[in-house]
């Protein structure tokens, strides 16, 4: 029983591993080979993924993802705040009336606009989401072993 709880916590975690990895390759391809300028927001959205990626990833090989998780999880949430913030002054009028000067490249700028309301925050946020509900499922599993 032990060993399927392990395993369980393993998947969940190589999940949540797997996701910062497409997140991180993504961002990498929208800004070197789609030559999309990152905004001063997804600049502090990728401080917070790409070390996710690497963290995990350690973590996976060796195999310390419990423990981990608690350091993840500030991380994950973090940036998920920064995300959820970068997509509501893209999509909310009037908080991008408000919103100050980030650069260059304006935050309210939207390279993609697929199906009206995926841009890259809200990719962003969807990874940063998912990382931060499969910690807790991880934490979960381990309070109630």
């Amino acid at each position: 029983m032990k060993a399927t709880i392990h395993s369980k916590i393993e998947s969940l975690f190589f999940m949540a591993w797997a996701v910062s990895v497409i997140a991180t390759v993504g961002s990498l391809f929208f800004s070197e080979i789609m030559l999309f300028i990152p905004c001063e927001l997804c600049w502090y959205q990728r401080i917070f993924m790409y070390p996710l990626a690497l963290l995990m990833g350690i973590g996976l090989i060796k195999k310390e993802y419990e423990q981990l998780s608690l350091y993840v999880l500030p991380f994950s949430i973090i940036g998920g705040c920064i995300s959820f913030y970068h997509y509501l002054i893209q999509k909310v009028e009037f908080l991008a009336s408000t919103s100050i000067s980030c650069g260059v490249v304006p935050c309210t700028g939207q390279y993609i606009n697929w199906f009206g309301f995926i841009t890259i925050p809200f990719l962003a946020l969807t990874a940063f989401t998912t990382i931060t509900i499969l910690q807790f499922m991880i934490l979960k599993i381990r309070k109630g072993q």
